[in-house]
């Protein structure tokens, strides 16, 4: 016998006995595990890539699946798709986890996928989950396979693919993005749970309340598996062997809940981006929720008291010039204080910040101003503006004709002040809050200062 096809009966056996090995240990997995869907009609969730009709379904349909980088929040489906799209297509299916994985464990994966399509043509699916763990060099030794076609692979992660992903890889997959199920999916799931006798709690001889369902779904977050491991102890510490798991059952069996919030990921900088953007909008309630969401989440109340400072003066600036100094009091305060009595200052500046008047003005100023310092012309400090506080001075003729605007009426004197040939306006005030008063004051300084532009 060719020592070829020895080795693929060799590799076929050891993947019959793996397989079984497979069975034997998910008949003892948590439930969550068991319950895990064996096609696409049993997928709950991601009806917007992998629903009827949507670009998953017409790929697997078209059977021109390529690789594909997952990302989205834990308990959304990853692995399970990932799962499942191996039995649509029939390919076998190989798992490994990025943190505790070598790249002599993926050459290993890529040798077996290269004995099985060139002895039985039998497509490899290479499940990496928490890719973004692998190093550059780790995930650039997976581009020629991938080039190739060796192994399909299929990439999970968490936190933003285009931030943690090699370019060249992203480039040679296709990318997913996994939403949160909705309640009305967790309910289903949990249902299906309930009736399930083979991998699920049918046998139990439980039945569970809709209330208590209800709970689940909504505590849970759009976290399958939170949801199932939740129903599992329920279930399992009810005391009598018959009856209703009822609402008060699963809330003495679920856990305080947990904020999915990470301080280095993409929550980390949405929410904030959230918070901000609330306090632009004027809407205090908004506001609150999403300080909320990142105090629960254990954010850093300086940087909370940050990005509130710095709201103040990009959002509000001169339509409440108080708005700049609440941020900086509570700067202090919050550092000084610590949570969780922080988050009252907090609350106290954001909802002030949300109900301000609003004015970008000043911020378009400089922006504006510095876009000019980067890509125009440098103009030089008018003679007459130049320092003085040296001995020499006057024969270089610094502060030559200088006009000290305290002797002339109302406090200013036109003068060449920017040293550009013509007078730019950069500060337009909006007509709203204390602005509309710092408007009219610029007006009458413009109309004097214009008079006499040198």
């Amino acid at each position: 016998m060719p020592l070829a096809a020895r080795r693929f009966i060799i590799l076929a056996m050891d993947e019959l006995f793996k397989k079984q090995e497979e069975e034997r240990i998910l008949s003892n997995a948590p439930l969550a595990v068991r319950m895990r869907p064996e096609n696409l009609d049993e997928f709950a969730g991601q009806s917007h890539f992998a629903g009827e009709g949507k670009l998953l379904r017409r790929m697997l349909d078209a059977g021109s699946l390529t690789s594909v980088l997952f990302y989205g929040p834990p308990g959304t489906g990853k692995t399970s798709l990932a799962r499942v799209i191996a039995n649509t297509i029939n390919a076998h299916f190989e798992y490994l986890n990025a943190p505790s994985a070598s790249v002599k464990d993926v050459r290993s994966i890529t040798e077996r996928a290269k004995s099985r399509l060139i002895n039985s043509k039998a497509k490899t699916i290479l499940f990496l989950d928490e890719i973004h763990r692998f190093s550059r060099t780790q995930q650039d030794s997976l581009l020629s396979e991938v080039e190739h076609g060796i192994i399909i692979l299929i990439g999970a992660t968490t936190e933003n693919p285009f931030f943690s992903v090699n370019g060249p890889l992203i480039s040679r997959s296709t990318l997913f993005e996994f939403k949160p199920l909705s309640e009305d999916d967790i309910k289903k799931l949990l249902e299906r749970a309930m009736k399930d006798n083979r991998r699920g709690l049918g046998d139990t001889n439980l039945s569970i309340s809709k209330d208590a369902i209800n709970f689940i779904a909504e505590i849970c977050d759009g976290d399958a598996r939170r949801s199932l491991n939740a129903l599992e102890v329920a279930v399992l510490s009810k005391k009598t062997g018959s009856g209703e798991v009822s609402l008060e059952d699963v809330r003495e069996s679920v856990q305080k809940k947990q904020v999915a919030y990470d301080r280095k990921g993409d929550s980390h900088y949405d929410i904030a981006s959230a918070l901000q953007k609330s306090i632009r909008g004027s809407d205090p309630d908004a506001a609150v929720y999403w300080l909320a969401r990142m105090i629960a989440g254990g954010e850093d109340v300086r940087f909370i008291a940050r990005r509130a400072a710095v709201c103040a003066a990009e959002d509000i600036g001169n339509a409440d010039p108080f708005a700049t100094v609440l941020a900086a009091s509570v700067v202090q305060v919050a550092e000084f204080v610590g949570l969780p009595e922080a988050q009252l200052p907090l609350s106290q500046l954001v909802t002030y910040l949300a109900c301000a008047p609003k004015s970008n003005a000043s911020a378009k100023a400089v922006w504006e101003a510095v876009a000019d310092v980067e890509n125009g012309r440098i103009a030089d400090v008018p003679q007459n503006l130049k320092d003085t506080h040296y001995k020499g001075s006057k024969s270089l003729g610094r502060g030559m004709d200088y006009k000290y605007p305290h002797d002339y009426p109302g406090g200013i004197v036109p003068q060449n002040y920017s040293g550009l040939d013509q007078r730019k306006q950069y500060y337009n005030p909006a007509d709203s809050g204390r602005e509309k008063k710092i408007r009219e004051i610029l007006e009458r300084n413009r109309a004097i200062l214009d008079s006499n532009h040198q």
